[in-house]
């Protein structure tokens, strides 16, 4: 354990929501099945393997090491089980939270299964779209909890349209907005198929900023192989000449060329202008495998 350890020992509990430990990028040899989560309060570990009982107790008791002033919570969550139970090892959790990601709140639902509601691997593009929002009307496809619809608004978003198909994400995504005193007027929250909803996505543009962070693979809605090209054909119909594209790809079969073929066959008029890095924490043995994240930019006709 002392590998966890030190590495636990690099980052710090400061109050912000953050990934502490991330073995499934494959870095550290004996830890592949493990992640570790900062929900402040909460400590929140994640294994997608069957592990002993003498692993998990020493794994608690690094954790104890590394941050012995946390009072906290201590959960365990165990994603090789069905229905991905979670165990209360230390403290009480609430159903329901608010954490802080630099400086905006988001509600999180620690015992509630896979989702709990903000995806951590995607802070940096959460951090881009505070760059890329002030003024613009802004496209949030597969919206989930709406949290780049938040960053936006915080930035001084004109507008921001959120579309998924989870009335329970959109509910969210409402609840986040008033965690933060914004605007709900500036928002838009639309429980529709994507695919079956260019009309009234039309209506409400063209886009100054468009966010494309589809899931991976979700039976009957989204198939990356199959659906990513259809989003990417859609640009020329929805963006403002020189829009701000932000296109997500987390899918361990699929590479960064994936998206690039795709984008150079269905939209060559979008110019590539850099991959935003994920937050040093996710480090990958394979980068392919982990959070691909791209900025494009639409230029025109």
């Amino acid at each position: 354990m002392q590998l966890l350890l030190s590495q636990l020992q690099l980052v710090s509990l400061d109050g912000e929501t953050k990934r502490l430990f991330h073995g499934r990028g494959k870095c550290f040899e004996g830890f592949e099945q493990v992640t570790i989560d900062y929900f402040a309060p909460s400590i929140f570990v994640t294994l997608f393997s069957e592990h002993s009982a003498e692993f998990e107790q020493r794994l608690i008791a690094a954790i104890e090491q590394a941050y012995p002033e946390h009072q906290g919570p201590l959960l365990i969550q165990r994603r090789h089980l069905e229905r991905a139970p979670v165990e209360v090892v230390r403290g009480e959790q609430p159903s329901a939270m608010s954490v802080t990601e630099n400086g905006l709140s988001y509600q999180v639902k620690l015992l509630d299964g896979q989702n709990n509601g903000l995806f951590l691997d995607m802070a940096n593009g959460r951090r881009w779209i505070q760059a890329h929002a002030k003024d613009c009307n802004v496209l949030n496809l597969f919206s989930y909890s709406c949290s780049f619809s938040v960053v936006a608004l915080a930035a001084g978003a004109k507008q921001v349209i959120n579309i998924d198909m989870s009335h329970g994400a959109l509910k969210l995504g409402k609840i986040n907005h008033q965690l933060n005193k914004l605007e709900l007027a500036k928002a838009k929250f639309f429980r529709h198929d994507i695919f079956k909803s260019w009309g009234k996505l039309k209506r409400y543009g063209r886009y100054d900023t468009i966010v494309f962070d589809p899931p991976t693979n979700q039976w009957g809605s989204f198939t990356a192989t199959k659906d990513y090209g259809k989003l990417i054909k859609k640009i020329p119909d929805l963006a403002q000449p020189n829009a701000d594209l932000l296109l997500c790809l987390n899918s361990p079969d699929l590479g960064k060329d994936f998206i690039a073929d795709l984008m150079a066959e269905h939209a060559p008029q979008c110019q590539f202008i850099e991959q935003v890095a994920n937050p040093e924490v996710f480090k990958e043995i394979d980068s392919d495998k982990g959070l691909k994240v791209f900025h494009y930019r639409y230029v025109g006709e």
